[in-house]
């Protein structure tokens, strides 16, 4: 299995380069099996984010990576909750750092939106507010 770096997944979705997209679309349509870090996948929604891509077209541009028939996602069940977090409205590292916290007691924090936003979506493990 060949792990895969932010930006052949963004040529891919974008093909903001042309010739770098061209070689993205080859690779991503071979045989080979492909993976990515979580971190690539979280790099991969601010370099989206930071090219004026609405919350939808992320979705859809994540959604389709992670359908790829060759594409293998680790840590699947947390990276399908923070999707729908993040589809629900939460910043996408904060439903990311949550979902890959799901087995702790609960999660401390000093931001005021992400606790309330975790409070208005019942996630799990629950969001505290350090005061």
């Amino acid at each position: 299995m060949t792990s895969l770096d932010t930006n052949i997944l963004v040529r891919y979705l974008l093909n903001d380069d042309p010739q770098q997209g061209k070689i993205a679309l080859t690779l991503l349509s071979s045989s080979d099996e492909f993976t990515a870090p979580i971190s690539v996948l979280l790099e991969l929604v601010w370099v989206l984010e930071v090219n004026d891509c609405t919350r939808e077209e992320i979705l859809k541009g994540v959604r389709h990576i992670l359908g790829l028939p060759n594409f293998k996602m680790k840590e699947l069940e947390a990276i399908t909750y923070a999707i729908r977090w993040y589809e629900g409205g939460m910043d996408f590292g904060d439903a990311l750092h949550l979902s890959l916290s799901a087995r702790d007691e609960r999660f401390v924090t000093f931001d005021r939106s992400m606790e309330k936003m975790a409070r208005k979506m019942a996630t799990f493990p629950p969001v505290y507010l350090e005061k």
